[in-house]
C-alpha cells in the first residue's frame, strides 16, 4: 500500500471511530483522547502493541472517565456525569476533530513519517499537554513502554485466506473487534443478524445460523438510513437473495448476494476470516462484486468507471468495517 492510500485509510478510519467514541458521551468535537481510544481497536500494528500490553478499550474508557472526573473534581465541581451510552454518530451530525487532534494527525503525515496509525501513536504519547501520558500511566504503562514495543513490533505482517477472484473488483481491509471470536462468529454466521452490520440488507426473511455451504435466505435491501431517512431503492433491487459460499466454522464466513429481479447485475461477495487476538478478535474482510454480463458495452463502461468503482469498493469496506465493530462497542 503507497503512503499516500495508507495515511487516506488510516485518517478515515481514525476518524470514524474517534467520533463514534466521542458520540457515546454526548461529544460533538473528536479530542485526542477519543483519538487514543480509536488507536486502541485499530487493526494495524498500533492497536496491536496497546492490546499486547494490556491495554483494550474497556481500560481506556475506565482511565479517560476517571481523568475526566478528577479534572473536574480539581476544578471544585461536583457534577453528577451521565454515563456513556451507546454509539449514535451514524445516526446524527455536526461533528468534528478538535485542533490538538488535527495536530496529531497532520504531524503523522509529515514528511518523513508513514502517517499510519502507529506513526499517529508516537506523536500522541508525546504530545505536550501531557492527558496521554495521565492515561496510560493509570493503565499501567507509559510512554516509553509504547514506544519500545511498537519498535519492536513494527514491520511484521500476517497474511490471512480471503480468496481472490478472477473477473471481479475486489479488495479487502483489516480489522479488530474487542470481543472473543466465539461471539464475532455468531454475529458473521447469523442471516438474521447481517443487517445489523451490512448496510445493504434491511431485513432476512426467516434468517438462521449458517451450517452448510448453499443455504439461502431471502432478504430486501435497506430503505432507511440510520437517521430515518428514506433511500430510494429502484425496484429491481430491493429483492436480494444471499447465499453461503463458503463456511470454516469460527475461520471464515462467506456471503454470496444476487439480485433474482436482475439477473444481468453483478453479485456481491462478502467474506470475512477470523482469528484470537489479544483482546479480541482480529478480521480480514474482503468485498468483491463479480460481473455476469459479458455485455462488450457493460466491459468499457466498466473499464471508465473503474476509478469511481473502486472509491465506492473503499467506501463499503469501511462501513462494513464500522458496522461490525459498532455491534461490540
Amino acid at each position: 500500500m503507497s503512503k499516500f492510500s495508507q495515511s487516506l485509510s488510516t485518517s478515515y478510519s481514525l476518524s470514524i471511530t474517534a467520533m463514534e467514541e466521542a458520540s457515546r458521551v454526548g461529544q460533538r468535537e473528536a479530542d485526542i483522547d477519543h483519538l487514543f481510544l480509536a488507536i486502541a481497536v485499530s487493526e494495524q500494528t498500533a492497536g496491536q502493541v496497546l492490546r499486547g500490553l494490556g491495554i483494550s478499550i474497556d481500560a481506556v474508557r475506565d482511565a479517560v472517565a476517571a481523568l475526566h472526573a478528577e479534572q473536574l473534581a480539581g476544578l471544585g465541581i461536583q457534577a453528577d456525569v451521565p454515563g456513556p451510552g451507546r454509539i449514535v454518530f451514524h445516526e446524527t451530525e455536526g461533528y468534528e476533530w478538535g485542533e490538538r487532534a488535527v495536530k496529531i494527525i497532520q504531524e503523522a503525515n509529515s514528511s518523513g513519517k508513514r502517517g499510519d496509525a502507529a506513526a499517529v501513536l508516537r506523536d500522541l504519547v508525546g504530545e505536550p499537554s501531557g492527558m496521554i501520558e495521565s492515561i496510560l500511566r493509570r493503565l499501567g504503562s507509559s510512554p516509553d513502554a509504547v514506544r519500545a514495543e511498537l519498535d519492536r513490533v513494527e514491520g511484521l505482517a500476517t497474511q490471512r485466506g480471503i480468496r481472490k477472484r478472477g473477473d471481479a473488483l475486489s479488495g479487502a481491509v483489516e480489522a479488530f473487534i474487542p470481543a472473543p471470536i466465539d461471539e464475532v462468529w455468531r454475529l458473521l454466521s447469523d442471516a438474521s443478524r447481517l443487517p445489523d452490520w451490512d448496510p445493504m440488507i434491511g431485513s432476512v426473511e426467516n434468517g438462521d445460523v449458517a451450517t452448510r455451504v448453499g443455504q439461502v435466505w431471502s432478504t430486501r435491501a435497506r430503505s432507511t438510513r440510520p437517521d430515518g431517512t428514506s433511500i430510494k431503492v429502484k425496484r429491481q433491487y430491493v429483492n436480494q437473495k444471499v447465499q453461503v459460499a463458503a463456511l470454516d466454522h469460527a475461520h471464515l464466513v462467506e456471503w454470496e448476494l444476487t439480485l433474482p429481479d436482475a439477473p444481468g447485475a453483478n453479485s456481491r461477495y462478502v467474506s470475512i476470516s477470523m482469528e484470537p487476538a489479544a483482546e479480541g478478535t482480529q478480521l480480514q474482510i474482503g468485498f468483491a462484486w463479480v460481473r455476469h454480463s459479458t455485455s462488450s458495452w457493460r466491459r468499457i463502461r466498466g473499464f471508465f468507471f473503474r476509478p469511481v468503482n473502486r472509491y465506492l469498493l473503499w467506501i463499503h469496506l469501511a462501513q462494513l468495517r464500522a458496522g461490525i465493530s459498532r455491534v461490540f462497542r
